[in-house]
């Protein structure tokens, strides 16, 4: 439930979108649609100008409705940067300081929580239980609760660690800042999010999502399963608030990143607090307010991902170019991410080669023997390497096993065909396989061969 993902990108020298890197974007896109993996909106512009604007699939497979963009869709934790921006307009009033304790705004915070702040929370580095990932919550989010209620279920575990020591992302805080917005403001969250960022920008498409309410051109979501595409789990959405309960459309998350960047919301002071380089986090980035941060020798990127039951969302902005890429997608997946990296390279004039396209070499079935063994690329997470009637398989813990192919013309690289990953095998000195890199996500991930 409003889980975030995380992905890396690539950015090239900034050159306009070709019309044939818009065709580009559609095959891209439909490669995944055409085989049921995705399902959405997607759109990426440069500046003002939208380049691409596609929708894929359907909105209410019952119905047979197909998707557009005007569709509306769950955003899940693309929610936080909304929250995070509450919370700094509170702050230009002058009403909260991000360094203040946590109890001066939430006066029932226990005491174990004396030491975290507001900035704490925003930066994912208060210690405090993830609510998402207790043991309850399978039940819990089915179920109606209060505010206090939900808060109640974290505030008596103790802190995961000391608060400041390290990052790690919990919805616990994006709740926690949402209890403050409230009580800080004197409104109800959805209301203030309306009235301070959604009316003032134009963006009539987001708001908080109610079950319960008949909202016009809102998307059904889906799972994929064993035996194919099924109704999303039901969720209460009274529950993720702040960290993960808006809908959106594309069109409306380009206005929100046009005002945004283009300075029309938050006093730049706060812009830059919420997205410079802030407190390490994960895959090269950094987080600032919610929002992730990406620097590497290609540029700058700023972006976001969510996922709750039914729906994924990802979010990018690069600053220096001046691009934005939004894909919103109603069968839960990797595909939001994987797609808006592939759009995100496209824009900036790169090539993106779908794993259909991969042309897979012949192999030495008598060297495949060099890469088997496990190696770790976590305590909790190891690839297998195996031969098996004379073809390199590759095996991810709790995963299925499945065939590697050697790339034509660049050796000890492999690739999978039923997902966009890629293995690099590397060599020491002596010339034996001593660990390999895996790139899946925009991600490099190395592991050592136990």
């Amino acid at each position: 439930m409003f889980r975030h993902t995380i992905a890396a990108v690539a950015v090239l020298f900034a050159t306009p979108v070709l019309a044939q890197d818009v065709e580009r974007m559609d095959e891209v896109v439909s490669a995944d649609a055409d085989q049921g993996t995705f399902m959405g909106a997607a759109l990426v512009a440069i500046g003002d100008d939208i380049v691409f604007d596609e929708a894929y699939g359907s909105a209410n497979l019952e119905w047979n409705i197909a998707n557009t963009p005007a569709a509306k869709f769950r955003i899940g934790s693309v929610t936080k940067q909304f929250t995070a921006a509450s919370i700094l307009l509170l702050k230009e009033r002058g009403l909260i300081d991000l360094d203040a304790p946590v109890k001066t705004y939430w006066p029932d915070a226990p005491p174990a929580w004396d030491a975290i702040t507001v900035r704490n929370l925003l930066q994912h580095t208060s210690g405090i239980t993830n609510v998402t990932n207790l043991d309850e919550f399978a039940t819990v989010k089915f179920l109606p609760t209060t505010r206090e209620e939900l808060i109640a279920r974290f505030a008596d575990k103790p802190l995961e660690f000391t608060p400041g020591e390290k990052w790690d992302y919990s919805n616990s805080g994006y709740v926690l800042l949402s209890a403050i917005v409230e009580q800080v403001s004197g409104q109800d969250y959805a209301d203030f999010v309306k009235a301070n960022i959604f009316d003032p920008l134009g963006m009539a498409d987001t708001a908080i999502d109610v079950t319960a309410d008949i909202v016009p051109r809102r998307a059904s979501g889906y799972a994929p399963s064993a035996d194919g595409i099924v109704n999303a789990e039901y969720v209460n959405m009274a529950i993720p608030t702040g960290a993960g309960a808006l809908y959106s459309t594309t069109h409306d998350l380009l206005k929100w990143q046009r005002a945004l960047f283009g300075g029309r919301l938050l006093e730049p002071a706060s812009l830059t607090e919420m997205t410079g380089p802030g407190v390490p986090a994960m895959a090269g980035a950094t987080y600032g307010f919610g929002v992730l941060r990406t620097e590497d020798e290609d540029g700058t990127m700023i972006w976001h991902g969510g996922g709750i039951e039914g729906f994924n969302a990802m979010l990018m902005h690069d600053p220096d170019r001046d691009i934005t890429v939004v894909v919103l997608a109603n069968l839960n997946g990797g595909q939001a991410n994987d797609l808006g990296r592939s759009l995100l390279q496209l824009a900036r004039g790169g090539e993106v080669i779908l794993p259909s396209e991969r042309a897979a070499a012949e192999t030495d079935v008598a060297a495949l023997d060099a890469y088997e063994g496990t190696y770790a690329l976590s305590p909790s997470f190891k690839i297998k390497v195996f031969v098996e009637d004379g073809k390199l398989m590759t095996q991810a813990t709790g995963q299925a096993a499945f065939e590697l192919f050697a790339q034509e013309g660049e050796e000890d690289f492999f690739f999978l065909k039923v997902v966009d990953a890629q293995l690099r095998f590397n060599r020491d000195a002596a010339g034996d396989v001593r660990s390999l890199t895996l790139y899946q996500n925009g991600q490099e991930i190395t592991g050592t061969k136990e």
